[in-house]
């Protein structure tokens, strides 16, 4: 098969876990041919759109080329309910006629990594990971202010009388959307200096 080929699966975990005990994020990168750019890009939304019916899917975000770059590397980074929601999307019709559909649009073939932990929101194809300690560092001011954000809005709002479980369970939804959607791009691109500094020479 060309370009578009299918890389393995991912394997592994962590010790004592396996992966149907939590998520499943995946990260693919691609490099698309400068003239079906446009074709591609609509081949995505369209492939992105008919994907979150899939049961197990848990989102997908769609990486594009910054604007004004000459880059062609696209990427899709998509989360699973577990470990074979994950291994039956990558068999499914859907996919693999998705993959047909990109060959001709593509170069080279497609990497497949599935990210760990913190990875899923400091994972960038071009550049090395942080260190982790610098990971857990940022993403900890912003989990403390999400919860009381969280907090501070839903409780009121959900009332004195609902079971503390539940309102638990609506106010972790809360950081976690906040985490994902807001807090952790803002902060992981304002602090791409640190977490990724520049080498000034051999010291």
């Amino acid at each position: 098969m060309g370009g578009a080929e299918e890389p393995p699966l991912p394997k592994g975990g962590r010790p004592g876990l396996t992966q149907m005990d939590e998520p499943i994020h995946v990260a693919i990168t691609l490099s698309v041919r400068m003239a079906h750019v446009a074709e591609f890009e609509r081949a995505l939304a369209d492939f992105a759109r008919q994907s979150l019916a899939e049961s197990g899917e848990r989102g997908v975000q769609c990486l594009y080329p910054p604007p004004g770059s000459d880059s062609t590397e696209y990427g899709i980074m998509r989360s699973f309910a577990s470990a074979a929601d994950r291994d039956a999307f990558y068999q499914s019709a859907l996919f693999k006629d998705w993959l047909a559909r990109i060959e001709p649009m593509v170069e080279g073939r497609s990497t497949r990594r599935q990210l760990v932990g913190l990875e899923a929101w400091f994972r960038d194809g071009k550049e090395p990971m942080p260190p982790r300690w610098k990971m857990a560092l940022l993403t900890w001011p912003a989990v403390w202010l999400a919860s009381m954000l969280m907090r501070a809005i839903l409780a009121p709002a959900l009332g004195p009388n609902l079971p503390q479980v539940v309102e638990a369970g609506f106010i972790t939804a809360g950081v976690v959307v906040t985490l994902t959607w807001v807090a952790m791009p803002f902060l992981v691109k304002i602090a791409r200096p640190w977490l990724r500094p520049k080498s000034k020479g051999p010291f």
